[in-house]
């Protein structure tokens, strides 16, 4: 019995974690009230782990919780303190979600996000429709605050939670927690409809929806495995599922494309990231062989695609970088002249922290670790807050072992250790420490 009841255990956390996002825009499209959703797709994940260990999982997990989500919504619409607070009249059940694209004021009768239960009715637990990219734009709506549109991205259709979107944002959890309940009250409350703007409208909107998808990425990519792409519940699979599905929407937006580019680019690689015992594989030892092949020429097209567009950003420039990283695969070498070339142009049109960490490390590869040192060292001053930012410490630590000041070195892969969130990177950080010379 035990294993059974653990395999069903899993497979409920599994489906919690691979349908959240799928879920929840579904279920809060026909009133825009995403809090309530998300409770009653927590009521219903919670009944998952009692029911399926005791009476098997079903056929169709996810159309399972669809259900007694929908139910549970049905019940609290129809509640006594939902009737106090906006009586529903027949009328108001069958009334529809609202079209177009700007906020819509609430109706006399209508409390804000008020239920459409016969489009609840309506939905097929069989063929559950995908309105995920539908809640990316209502989260990137004119209506919510600028600066939680990412985050809010990030929590409603990719499930990360207040403390996983604060720690990248170097921010207290209870701050972004707050933040995103606002969000979500105000998108309720001016009843943001869930469709697709017009194509005129929605190029407006992605700043918000690249940064929420590359953030699902870059979150992921530190501990993704080698099968992330085809790992149900692996933020960097559903970062390409979205990149691609952008792209699709909006074939012209060269930033679109070079988003799908960078993220197709990155995750073909993953395969040769880890060893045979599961240790992490430094980029520059991997076996190109390992490589997926048809993934890096599929993002080789996106990046062509963009490039004829004639517009340069970000996202194509770190694709271009990617590129020239897989490159290696017929080449057999790395071209760090090229390299060096396309991360000082990242730099100058974004000069993140990562940014420059990445910078100093291919010039210390291109013009020796001297060079590199030098671009850490005037970040230092430019920006403390880069001192918690961990890659900077592995970098140091590299280019001063490469200087051959060993006892700096060897202090900052201590640092480096410190701030790794990751066992596998701690291990591999720990093994180059132990291969510095005594000094």
């Amino acid at each position: 019995m035990a294993p059974g009841r653990l395999t069903a255990r899993a497979r409920a956390e599994l489906a919690a974690r691979a349908s959240y996002g799928r879920l929840v825009a579904v279920l809060a499209a026909p009133t825009g009230d995403l809090a309530a959703a998300e409770d009653a797709l927590a009521d219903a994940f919670e009944r998952a782990l009692i029911t399926w260990p005791r009476d098997g999982v079903p056929d169709n997990p996810e159309g399972w919780l669809l259900t007694v989500a929908r139910n549970r919504l049905k019940d609290l619409w129809k509640s006594a303190a939902v009737r106090l607070r906006a009586p529903l009249d027949d009328s108001t059940l069958e009334r529809t979600a609202p079209t177009g694209n700007g906020p819509l004021a609430p109706a006399d009768h209508l409390s804000p996000g008020a239920p459409s239960l016969a489009a609840l009715e309506a939905l097929d637990a069989d063929a559950i429709p995908d309105k995920r990219i539908e809640l990316l734009c209502v989260c990137a709506h004119p209506a919510i605050d600028p600066g939680i549109r990412t985050p809010l991205m990030l929590n409603t259709v990719l499930g990360l939670t207040a403390a996983d979107i604060a720690a990248a944002y170097a921010l207290p959890e209870q701050t972004m927690a707050q933040r995103l309940v606002r969000a979500k009250r105000r998108i309720r409350n001016t009843r943001i409809p869930f469709v697709l703007p017009s194509m005129t409208d929605l190029p407006k909107r992605l700043p918000a929806l690249l940064e929420a998808v590359y953030g699902a990425y870059a979150i992921d990519w530190p501990t993704a495995g080698a099968d992330a792409r085809h790992t149900p519940d692996s933020l960097a699979g559903e970062a390409l599922y979205l990149a691609e599905t952008l792209a699709a929407l909006l074939p012209d937006e060269p930033e679109v494309l070079g988003l799908a580019a960078l993220v197709a680019l990155s995750i073909a690689r993953m395969p040769a990231r880890a060893g045979s015992a599961g240790e992490l594989v430094a980029l520059d030892d991997q076996d190109p062989g390992r490589w997926d092949a048809a993934l890096i020429a599929r993002g080789e097209r996106y990046l062509r695609r963009a490039q004829a567009l004639h517009q340069v950003g970000r996202f194509q420039l770190e694709a271009a970088i990617q590129s020239a990283h897989c490159d290696r695969a017929r080449s057999g070498v790395t071209n760090w002249a090229a390299l060096k070339t396309l991360h000082t142009a990242l730099v100058r049109l974004s000069p993140t922290v990562g940014a420059r960490v990445a910078l100093a490390a291919v010039l210390g590869e291109a013009d020796g670790p001297a060079a590199g040192l030098v671009v850490l060292d005037v970040l230092a001053l430019d920006r403390p807050e880069a001192g918690t930012f961990q890659p900077l410490w592995a970098t140091r630590a590299h280019l001063l072992a490469e200087a051959g000041r060993v006892a700096d070195a060897r202090a900052a892969y201590e640092r480096a250790v410190d701030l790794a969130g990751d066992e596998r990177l701690r291990a591999a950080l720990r093994q180059r420490a132990g291969a510095l010379p005594p000094g």
